[in-house]
């Protein structure tokens, strides 16, 4: 398995996979899957190139509740093995490791659900912690809601250990989640 930046030889099956169900936004679920979708028959070009944002140029993000918030610089990366496997999302705020309330981690991870249970997610992450050390983080945040236990495992895999138990703003849908870190 390697990471790839999203490209257009690799949107078709992209596309497919959300077609077939996959999301990469968590939350947003198949909302996210139907908007991404749209925006792909729109311009291609232009939503690839959005998902390349180091600089957080591209605007607001819009959350659960339909609220608005400030963009963080980030990026997407493609899981790629023989086809199109998952995605891992990277965001940051510059000059500290520390996020604003709003943003629940510095990395997510989805893989595929005909491509689960196969170390991709593990993998994924293994490969993103030297990019935040690139930054200068000092440590990476990640959240997973408590009974997500193959998420757990990918962490823990990763060095990370549990920071807190906590619930999620309601406009990230509420709930318990948990809180890990792993440090750089």
């Amino acid at each position: 398995m390697k990471l790839v930046v999203p490209a257009l030889e690799y949107l078709d099956a992209y596309a497919d996979a959300l077609r077939r169900g996959f999301w990469s936004d968590n939350i947003r679920r198949e909302e996210s899957a139907r908007e991404e979708l749209e925006m792909i028959a729109a311009d291609p070009a232009a939503f690839v190139a959005s998902l390349d944002d180091p600089e957080a140029k591209s605007g607001p993000i819009k959350l659960a509740d339909g609220s608005t918030v400030k963009r963080l610089p980030g990026y997407r990366r493609w899981m790629w093995d023989d086809g199109f496997c998952g995605s891992v999302n990277f965001r940051w705020q510059p000059g500290t490791s520390d996020l604003p309330k709003y943003v629940l981690g510095h990395l997510g991870y989805t893989v595929v659900p005909w491509k689960q249970r196969r170390g991709y997610a593990t993998q994924a992450l293994a490969l993103m912690l030297p990019e935040a050390r690139k930054l200068g983080l000092k440590h990476v945040d990640l959240t997973t809601d408590f009974d997500n236990l193959p998420s757990q495992k990918v962490i823990t895999a990763n060095g990370g250990y549990l920071v807190e138990r906590f619930t999620k703003m309601a406009s990230h849908g509420g709930g318990e989640t948990l809180l890990f870190r792993i440090a750089l």
